[in-house]
């Protein structure tokens, strides 16, 4: 075995690190755009007399840091070559996720609005393998160019994490002589709508509730006559833009429909693997910045004449959580370098638990990281002159989002006991 990282990864870090001190940082400390991420943060992102929503000039601030990464070609790393990217590997994709979460704070890898110099674009690859030819060329196109934005619209107020019991009911339904789809139902916890132009909407179209089988998606634009937005669901870490939303004789063509006919579900699946494996190496490195700056803290720090550091107290924690992340960054990257070997629809079939695994202890740890953070760091550390408490309210969403952990440690168990997995037990 080999744990050195392949030499042209190791160098792209370089260069990354390169691109973000010559280029991003300058952006960064322009125009005072340093409030979004200074103790002033969560008021410069937010209009709270506009819902809550981002404020327009951060979010240009982001496009214009995307922009930046996408000329230098960064934006697209782990993209198709088609589409402008470097096939960038899953393993390739942790370390630097990982990388640029270690760094802290900044324009360079903000996760509260999943913003990165490398993006992750999981869009691109399920229109690239589900949709039409029309629908691949219009979308893969309209999302890398930024004139089209897609939500994702899954989740349903009495449902959170079970989608097989979806209330969202879609049913055929022609108007002026053109076949399509009539949509009528609830949703929440869409991220994005306030800039989407397009929501991948989930609904059944056939089956009895609890059925996996009989969900479709539908590209539904955004706004169209019976979609409403009820409110925005104002969230520990501010701003929000999760909303609330209701479909009332919403119509769209037969060409609005995308992907398999009742396999809609199997679409959610297809990328979730990808953004649970960065997703975790991004809580890996924030856990890792968190850890590192209390052990600097804790040697600078001298009460009573006597370094914090000298305090088997201060210590013990931290060598736990170090230990840890050590652990999980040998998890993280295994797992990542196995899903290379694996054509996509095997990962479901083998490494889902393993990529739950890596997913749920990693948000955890870097939760135990924060609040380390600030309890080592103490007064300073509850601060917002510190970026600990923001890292803790972000990084909390995800032992939530992208599967709850309770999910996550579902599916780690169905495979250990044999109801799931390649060493299904036969009853």
């Amino acid at each position: 075995m080999d744990f050195n990282l392949p030499p042209e990864l190791a160098a792209y870090l370089d260069e990354l690190d390169g691109f973000i001190e010559d280029v991003i940082q300058p952006l960064e400390q322009r125009d005072d755009n340093i409030r979004f991420f200074d103790h002033r943060r969560e008021w410069a992102r937010t209009d709270y007399d506009k819902g809550g929503l981002p404020r327009p000039e951060w979010e240009a601030l982001l496009g214009e840091a995307k922009r930046l990464a996408d000329e230098a070609g960064h934006l697209r790393f782990p993209l198709p070559k088609k589409y402008g990217g470097q096939d960038g590997s899953h393993l390739a994709m942790t370390v630097i996720r990982e990388h640029l979460a270690a760094r802290g704070l900044g324009l360079h890898n903000d996760l509260q609005n999943e913003h990165s110099i490398v993006a992750n674009n999981p869009f691109v690859l399920m229109f690239r393998d589900f949709g039409t030819p029309e629908q691949e060329d219009e979308f893969v196109a309209g999302m890398l160019g930024g004139t089209h934005h897609l939500a994702f619209g899954l989740t349903e107020p009495d449902h959170g994490s079970d989608a097989t019991h979806m209330e969202t009911r879609a049913v055929p339904e022609q108007r002026d002589g053109v076949d399509g789809w009539r949509l009528d139902g609830r949703k929440m916890w869409i991220t994005g709508m306030h800039v989407a132009t397009h929501c991948m909407m989930f609904a059944r179209t056939s089956g009895e509730n609890g059925d996996a089988k009989g969900i479709t998606a539908f590209l539904v634009p955004c706004p169209t006559p019976g979609l409403t937005i009820e409110e925005y669901l104002w969230t520990f870490n501010m701003p929000t833009d999760h909303a609330r939303l209701s479909l009332d004789n919403v119509w769209v063509p037969e060409s609005a429909a995308f992907g398999p006919p009742d396999n809609g579900l199997s679409l959610a699946q297809h990328f979730v693997h990808e953004n649970r494996i960065r997703q975790a190496a991004s809580s890996l490195g924030a856990a890792a910045y968190c850890i590192r700056e209390s052990v600097a803290y804790a040697r600078e720090r001298k009460p009573f004449g006597v370094a914090l550091a000298r305090n088997q107290g201060i210590q013990f924690p931290l060598v736990e959580l170090h230990s840890e992340a050590e652990m999980l960054r040998l998890l993280i990257r295994k797992t990542a370098w196995e899903m290379d070997q694996l054509p996509k629809p095997e990962i479901e079939a083998q490494l889902s638990d393993k990529v739950a695994m890596c997913n749920y202890r990693a948000n955890r740890l870097c939760c135990e990281a924060a609040d380390r953070a600030m309890q080592v760091h103490g007064g300073m550390g509850y601060s917002r002159h510190k970026p600990f408490e923001h890292i803790y309210r972000h990084h909390r969403r995800y032992r939530i989002t992208e599967g709850a952990e309770e999910i996550q440690m579902r599916k780690a168990g169905g495979y250990l006991f044999g109801y799931l997995g390649p060493n299904r037990w036969k009853d």
